[in-house]
């Protein structure tokens, strides 16, 4: 059983930018509790990490509150279209724009046809109003004034809006904030957004509402009518927060939490573990490439259809145990665990004038529409690989918080941090700074300090990346020992941070 706590510490954050991380260490220290520091952090993040998350973004937070049930927040994006026949058929035209990691591209589609129903607002507003201890405005008023002064960008970042180079000029909104003298921002640059700023203290002020069926929902229906977009009032006034109990699965004595249906990383993670937690550690390199090959292959047209099935998913949980992103991870000393990963996707493009909204293009994320672009009925979540984690020992107290960024790497990159804290003992920030491999497409990815030869061995395709690199996800991680003492690690990939909060 973990000890009570060590005096003086009020616990610890996790985030994708030294300054999210702080943001929500200020919190902690002011007496907020977990869920405060979280929303603290990912509000942060906006300015932070600002192609990566933000108010037209959606997400999911995983609560479980001291001696309560999980539960996640579903706030993630939906498909437009409420008021149609069918799926929503967007005018405009889905632009493409190749993305270059160095030893690997991948293919985003932007623009308005790619935009969805966002729900940050409304998750920021749900999660502090049932579960904060601290009023909203003091969590949006420090976050506004970090959009209004400028953050810094960091190498991390200046890499990203350099990868996304296409997408950052592809509209002149766009471009005023990330090539605003005609040259792209670069690290050591300030970006300022005072319109999000503005938006913030909407927030922080009114709540959700000006940003679903108010002025702020108004002008963005106007600006993507007007360009082929199909996100309507209908669907901005029908979209609400869904209360989900987590997925379980059980591995090595203890017991996972993570993102249920229709999301459908969580559900992979569960059965990656399941099925590792068959044989003993330690884990080979050769049956985890296994393990990811099984569940890639379980992804199926078949159960992507499923997911809003509570009948076919009860199918794929082995004896009813199992029950461009930015990710959050806090505990503090009262024992609330929160746990919230937040994406924008690659972004949009979108920015829209006065409302500091830029929106997400997660209609245009090959990896959440494997069936094909615009398939999904109006309403529907789309199926993302984002998921929110706890780790419980087995007297019920959280051990290990954390969650990805990552795209479709999301679930590799999880499943291996978990696999570093309890099989091979590491804490929490050098299981986060661990080298990966991700199996995908017959092709396995691996990082420097991976055994090749295993890899080799194994006989698939092999692509070997000659640094570590952002393409192996952005795991944020926390965990409280067995004496009650807190740690953390941040992923170097993406330029994150923990601070263990004293005092």
């Amino acid at each position: 059983m973990v000890a009570a706590g060590v005096p003086g510490q009020r616990g610890v954050v996790a985030a994708g930018h030294a300054v999210s991380a702080q943001a929500g260490a200020d919190v902690l220290r002011a007496g907020g509790n977990a869920v405060d520091a979280a929303i603290a952090a990912m509000l942060a993040a906006f300015s932070c990490e600002p192609l990566l998350t933000g108010l037209g973004a959606g997400g999911y937070m995983l609560v479980l509150p001291p001696g309560g049930e999980p539960v996640v927040l579903d706030f993630f994006v939906a498909a437009p279209g409420r008021g149609g026949a069918g799926p929503a058929q967007p005018a405009a035209p889905l632009i493409p724009v190749s993305v270059s990691f160095g030893d690997a591209v991948q293919v985003f589609y932007v623009g308005c046809a790619s935009v969805g129903v966002y729900g940050v607002p409304a998750g920021v507003a749900t999660a502090s109003a049932r579960f904060g201890r601290l009023p909203l405005h003091q969590l949006t008023s420090p976050a506004a004034a970090l959009a209004r002064e400028g953050v810094e960008l960091n190498p991390e970042q200046a890499y990203v809006v350099e990868i996304l180079a296409d997408l950052v000029t592809s509209t002149p909104e766009a471009a005023a904030l990330f090539a605003p003298v005609g040259s792209l921002l670069g690290a050591g640059d300030v970006i300022r957004q005072p319109e999000l700023a503005d938006a913030l203290e909407l927030l922080g002020a009114e709540g959700a509402a000006p940003f679903y069926t108010g002025e702020v929902a108004a002008a963005v229906v106007s600006w993507l009518a007007a360009r082929g977009g199909a996100v309507g009032a209908a669907d901005l006034a029908a979209y609400e927060v869904i209360d989900r109990a987590p997925v379980r699965a059980g591995y090595r004595g203890r017991e996972i939490l993570t993102n249920p249906p229709p999301s459908a990383g969580g559900i992979l993670i569960a059965q990656a573990l399941t099925m590792l937690d068959a044989a003993p550690p330690p884990v080979t390199v050769a049956a985890l490439i296994a393990v990811m090959q099984r569940t890639q292959a379980a992804r199926t047209a078949e159960f992507l259809e499923g997911l809003d099935d509570p009948e076919f998913v009860a199918g794929l949980l082995p004896k009813g145990r199992l029950g461009s992103t930015t990710h959050v991870s806090v505990l503090d000393f009262e024992g609330m665990a929160c746990a919230v990963t937040c994406s924008n996707g690659a972004s949009s493009g979108v920015v829209v004038p006065g409302t500091g909204m830029h929106l997400n293009n997660m209609l245009g994320e090959q990896d959440l529409n494997p069936l094909g672009f615009h398939r999904h009925p109006p309403g529907r979540r789309l199926p993302s690989m984002m998921a929110p984690t706890i780790v419980l020992r087995a007297d019920a107290s959280p051990e290990l918080v954390l969650g990805s960024a990552g795209s479709n790497r999301i679930r590799s990159a999880i499943l291996q941090t978990i696999l570093r804290v309890i099989d091979d003992g590491l804490r929490a920030r050098e299981a986060v700074q661990a080298p990966r491999l991700h199996f995908e497409n017959g092709v396995v990815f691996t990082e420097p300090g991976v055994d090749v030869a295993a890899v080799a061995a194994v006989g698939c395709e092999h692509a070997a990346f000659r640094a570590r690199n952002l393409f192996f996800g952005g795991v944020q991680a926390v965990e409280r020992d067995c004496d009650g003492c807190f740690w953390g690690g941040g992923d170097p990939r993406r330029g994150g941070a923990a601070i263990v909060v004293d005092g």
